[in-house]
């Protein structure tokens, strides 16, 4: 399944990675210094559920760049 995350902050982004981390093909969609972050050093989630961190996320600041998407999520 191919998902695209708007908004990649901490909601999209704990969702996102869960979604990542079960093997779901997701390209989160961010801006500025957050999409800088992401490429940089990984998305990193810590929660009462433990740590998830998907590096190199699959990151953007350009949706058509993603493509067609069986799912968005905003």
């Amino acid at each position: 399944m191919k998902i695209a995350v708007i908004g990649a902050g901490g909601v999209g982004g704990a969702f996102g990675a869960a979604l990542a981390k079960s093997g779901a093909d997701v390209t989160f969609v961010a801006r500025g210094a957050h999409l800088k972050a992401m490429r940089d050093n990984g998305l990193k989630i810590v929660g009462g559920r433990g740590e998830t961190h998907i590096v190199p996320p699959q990151a953007t600041d350009n949706p058509a760049s993603i493509g067609p998407v069986d799912f968005v999520m905003f």
